[in-house]
Formats: structure tokens, sequence, C-alpha cells
């Protein structure tokens, strides 16, 4: 009994003493391990009378759940005062602003085009879309664009390789978003309202051309449609497009194989200091083609010319997202770069709502 007592309190002071887990173990290991003293004793448990095993091993038992209590304990307050000191050395204010997160930003062009179908769908326009790899039909013949023209040639068009042998017409990437209006009156027929945003492919390059671009063109179809409409139409269009009250359109004579008559639209403005303004001066600029749609174009629709009649108008995306966000150079909308996405790009909240104006 005494020397349980004995080793009880002298284990109890070695490890209220140990002062980090490898001294904790060490007792452990003194006490509880295989060749520990208290383990030793619980081994000669065997040679005693059955009279002294009824009050030695009791005692012995108590002991070692004591001792082992004790180990886990001291082991438990030592984590406890590691993750103290640790919380003290890697203290936070938690009061601080959080790091800034770099996000990404929608591109001008997705930008622009959100803008122009909702103000489009503002005037009863649905969107139409349709193939970039069109044939030669749809491309061409459809819009009454003969076959001598210079954009059938291979120095204005990308044309797809056939198959030697192969003597069908080639298909092409659509030079114009076009072949979605003959697709849309092929499906729908007259009356019809719609617009056609996409990407189109041309054979040119420099600072206000790239081999892709994107387009939206118009199309309306009713039965006493007239220049007047049009005119109104892009007016609207470009009042409410540049966040101007005032807006001055000159429609100059031109030539389309698809539209007859056809009309390219300035819009008046200045450049004064270096900076475009748009809807005053004495400056004009270009900014899109238009015509009523020629009666060739609307029987390969599938609509009867001498029953209905339409207008049709195309101007390039980015080219008008050029104009109203100060872009200078085309290029750069195909160039990837970061810096420049970041200063041009717009944040996802940022959603086109005729109610609350269209820029940022």
């Amino acid at each position: 009994m005494d020397s349980i007592d004995t080793m009880r309190g002298r284990f109890l002071d070695q490890i209220a003493q140990a002062a980090d887990p490898d001294a904790i173990e060490a007792v452990r290991l003194t006490a509880l391990g295989k060749k520990g003293e208290i383990s030793l004793l619980m081994r000669n448990l065997g040679q005693m009378t059955p009279e002294e095993r009824k009050t030695a091993g009791p005692l012995l038992n108590g002991l070692k759940s004591e001792i082992d209590a004790a180990l886990k304990a001291r082991r438990a307050a030592l984590d406890d005062a590691a993750l103290d000191a640790r919380l003290q050395a890697e203290w936070l204010d938690v009061t601080l602003p959080g790091r800034p997160r770099s996000m990404g930003t929608i591109h001008p062009i997705s930008q622009v085009m959100d803008e122009l179908t909702a103000i489009f769908s503002d005037m009863g326009f649905a969107v139409a879309e349709g193939p970039q790899i069109e044939s030669d039909w749809y491309n061409f013949d459809a819009l009454n664009i003969a076959p001598e023209h210079p954009a059938r040639q291979e120095h204005d068009t990308f044309f797809m390789h056939r198959a030697p042998g192969d003597n069908r017409p080639p298909h092409v990437l659509r030079t114009h978003t076009s072949p979605v209006q003959i697709r849309a009156m092929q499906a729908q027929g007259a009356p019809i309202r719609v617009i056609a945003p996409g990407r189109v492919y041309r054979m040119d390059m420099d600072q206000t051309h790239t081999p892709m671009f994107h387009q939206v063109e118009g199309l309306a179809i009713d039965r006493d449609v007239s220049m007047a409409q049009l005119k109104w139409t892009l007016e609207e269009f470009c009042r409410a497009f540049f966040e101007v009250e005032d807006v001055e359109l000159r429609f100059r004579a031109s030539h389309f194989p698809f539209t007859e008559p056809s009309a390219e639209v300035d819009i008046r403005c200045s450049w004064e200091g270096g900076q475009l303004k748009i809807g005053e001066g004495k400056d004009w600029l270009e900014i899109l083609g238009s015509g009523m749609v020629h009666p060739h174009v609307l029987r390969a629709g599938g609509i009867d010319p001498d029953q209905w009649q339409g207008f049709a108008f195309g101007m390039g995306i980015d080219r008008i997202a050029m104009l109203k966000y100060g872009i200078p150079d085309l290029r750069a909308f195909f160039e990837s770069d970061l810096r420049w996405l970041r200063h041009y790009g717009f944040a996802a909240l940022d959603q086109p709502a005729l109610a609350a104006g269209l820029s940022r």
C-alpha cells in the first residue's frame, strides 16, 4: 500500500512538471510502458496468492487509470497552451478590410450587343440567329449579289475547301448577317421584325478593319412599310444608344444589291479638341447602310413582293462601340490584353436598361 501511494505521488509530480510532449511521453513509458513500473507490478499479480491478488489488483488498476488520466489531462493542457501561444504569435486584426480580388469584366462587344438588343426589343424586334458557315446561295445568290460582284472573289471572302472533283460552289464564312434575314423570312414569313447580331468575316485588316468582326442587321416587313419608318427607327436607335436627345441623320443615295432604293446613313457630330460628340457640330460620320428590301430578296425568302415590302439596315457593332466608348483601335478588341479589358470592360451588374440608361 505504501509503495503504491509513493509511486502515485512520484508519477503525479513528474506529470505536473512535464513541460512538453516529449517529457509526457517519457513519464508514460516509465510508468505504463512494457517495462514500466506499474506494468511490471501488474505482471506480478499472477504470482500472488488469491488473497493478495484480491487486495493488490484493484489498487494497481486504480493507479494505472489515475496515471493514464493525469497523462491525458497534462497533454491536453500543453496542447491548449501551445495553441494559445500560436494565436498570440499569429494575431490577426479581423476589422481590417479584405484584400482586393481581381474580377473579370464584360467585353465591350458583349455589352454593346446587349444594349442594342434592349433598344430594338423595345421597338418590337426579335433576335434571329444563323450559322457562321453559309452556303454560296444564302450568302450571295439569295441576296441578289451577282456572280461578278467583288465580294464573291477570294480577295474579299473566306471560302471553304472543297475536295478535288467536288464542283459544288464552296461554302463561305459569312461576310454579313444578311443570310440570317433570308432564313428568318423562310421560317416565319411576313409580317416580320428581326435583328441579326453576330460574327462576320472578310479579308481585311487595318486600324479600323479586322478579318473577323461583329455586325447587326435589322429587317422589318409588312404591307405598308416605308423609308419614313426606316428613318424613324434609326433615329430612335441612335438617340437611345448614344444617349443624346437631339440626333440628326443624313441619308445619302447609295447602292447595295439587296436593297432598292439604298442609302448610307451619316450622323451629325463634332471633333472639337479631338473628342467626338454625337448630335452636335458641323461634321458628319457614316455609321450604317440601309434601304428598302429588293424584290428579288423577298422572293428568295419566300415572300411575295407584290403583297409585302420592308426595310433593312446593317451596322458594325465594333464600330459603334468605338464611337460610344472612345476606343481608338479596332484591333485591340481581339488582342485579349487584360489591361485593355480592365479599362474598357464592364462590371457584371452593368446591365443595359432603357429606364436606367445604357452606359456605365
